[in-house]
């Protein structure tokens, strides 16, 4: 059997985890929101029209942050379309994913839905074919306290308290030729400056995500962001990382280790704003914002100009795998190990729209294999992430060269004492035993052990049968004074919780 060590020690500390670490995504685009959180007509409504089964996976997935309204959607959006009377709000053509949008439901629907989710909104402002003006506004309708016209608008649509939107995005991926309103590098750095200024005269504590390149694969990235920083940097707190990652042609090797990728692009936009903040001299160390992140399969969708006009079609509703949980896992165990510059993520997106959460109309929900790894991390990750390098043998792939068959991290809550170690066997065909050192964590108890794997890693979940794949207890699992041992099956996601000896 492979074998591969690694120490746990709470002095290896990478940083304080944020719970915004464990964001979503609701975007206007195809049945993430009508159909998804939304549907006034569903049996299960409550009387604001919200789907009650998704608000509850929403709970028990245990998402701390949710960005809307886009995504593409938002840089054609006029916000002030989605207020008021919805008798009264005008149906509209998006032309991001070529629908019809009714504005059924707008910033104080969502706004609502977030309270009744227990999630903090992150609210995304329209630079492609707006600006300054714009947002400005959007921030007084949403946070000033009233006596001003659009403060008072709110009050008389209903909310007479401020929606007190702290995090908000400047645009979307806007060097994007896709994108509505793209920018050159220096068009949207000095937008956005200027847009972030005006954001802040009118409420002073909000938190400010500059765009980065819409991917790191992109012609632009790179010198994009150093250009935008040149610009911004004083003015905003985040600066936004995309990324979606599929299987090609069969290669599971190269899928699985998919993560290697997302670790370097972190690296990079970090030494990217680095570099600039050594540059302007500054005293301010920037943060970033993954606030798009899944596997999407992106060659089963044949783009948005192939689109029929019509409301809330099906768009992209990938069915997840066995294998695409697991790969999610190493992103979650990736983004934990950037926990000291890393503070917001969002995985695109909530409901049916390469969700973990899919819906059926007037129907059913249920979970997808994709939304255990997360919801999992998010209940048991607390207090600071520590530092887990595993002394691993490595599996050689096309895409990504030599990477080590167990990826893992760990967190400690200072608080409870408790541990929480989160491990990922990437090997298609291997078990692997890993042995951790843990001398330097006494006195603990396994207080639980899972597993998600599968013989078939192409098993699915479905409406007739949403349980096939989920986490299942762990056997064999040995913890001593000095280690803790146990072995990962090939292609899955493990997880360990210790707590104290009482």
């Amino acid at each position: 059997m492979l074998t591969a060590r690694a120490t746990l020690d709470p002095a290896f500390v990478v940083g304080e985890l944020d719970r915004r670490l464990f964001g979503s995504f609701v975007e206007h685009m195809g049945r993430c929101v009508y159909t998804g959180v939304y549907e006034p007509g569903h049996p299960d409504a409550t009387p604001e029209g919200f789907r009650r089964d998704v608000l509850e996976l929403t709970r028990e997935m245990g998402v701390s942050v949710v960005r809307y309204p886009g995504g593409n959607f938002v840089s054609g959006y006029r916000w002030e379309d989605g207020v008021g009377p919805v008798e009264e709000r005008p149906a509209r053509l998006d032309l991001a994913w070529r629908s019809i949008e009714t504005n059924a439901f707008g910033l104080g629907e969502f706004i609502g839905w977030t309270r009744a989710a227990g999630v903090e909104p992150m609210l995304a402002v329209n630079l492609g074919t707006r600006g300054v003006q714009a947002a400005a506004d959007l921030v007084e309708y949403a946070n000033h306290p009233g006596g001003t016209l659009l403060s008072d608008r709110r009050r008389k649509n209903g909310a007479d308290q401020p929606y007190d939107v702290r995090l908000w995005c400047l645009g979307n991926e806007l060097d994007g030729p896709w994108q509505v309103g793209r920018k050159t590098a220096y068009e949207y750095g000095r937008l956005a400056a200027e847009t972030a200024k005006a954001m802040r005269l009118v409420d002073p504590r909000v938190e400010l995500v500059a765009c980065g390149s819409s991917s790191r694969s992109m012609p632009s990235f790179g010198e994009w962001e150093r250009v935008v920083l040149e610009q911004a940097y004083e003015y905003v707190d985040y600066v936004s990382l995309h990324a979606y990652y599929e299987e090609h042609d069969g290669d599971l090797a190269s899928f699985l280790a998919s993560a290697a990728d997302m670790d370097a692009f972190i690296e990079e936009v970090v030494a990217t704003c680095d570099h600039v903040k050594a540059v302007k001299r500054s005293d301010k160390r920037l943060r970033l914002s993954f606030d798009e992140w899944n596997v999407w399969n992106q060659r089963h969708f044949a783009g948005a100009s192939s689109l029929p006009w019509q409301e809330a079609p099906r768009l992209i509703e990938d069915e997840y795998s066995v294998a695409d949980a697991v790969v999610v896992g190493s992103f979650l165990v990736t983004l934990l190990r950037h926990a000291d510059r890393v503070g917001v993520a969002c995985q695109a997106q909530l409901a049916n729209v390469i969700a973990p959460i899919r819906t059926e109309p007037g129907g059913p929900a249920w979970r997808q294999p994709t939304f255990w790894p997360f919801a999992q991390a998010a209940r048991l990750a607390r207090g600071e992430v520590l530092r887990v390098e595993p002394d691993a043998p490595v599996c050689d792939t096309k895409r990504h060269g030599e990477v080590p068959v167990v990826l893992a991290v760990a967190t400690r809550d200072g608080a409870t004492g408790a541990v929480s170690v989160f491990a990922v066997n990437r090997s298609v065909t291997d078990p692997v035993r890993l042995d951790l050192d843990v001398r330097a964590l006494p006195a603990l108890r396994l207080a639980e052990h899972s597993v998600l794997a599968n013989g078939d890693v192409r098993a699915v979940n479905t409406a007739a049968d949403p349980d096939r794949v989920r986490p299942r207890p762990g056997t064999g699992a040995e913890l001593g004074a000095r280690s803790l041992s146990v072995t990962l099956p090939p292609v899955s996601w493990n997880v360990l919780h210790l707590l104290p000896l009482a």
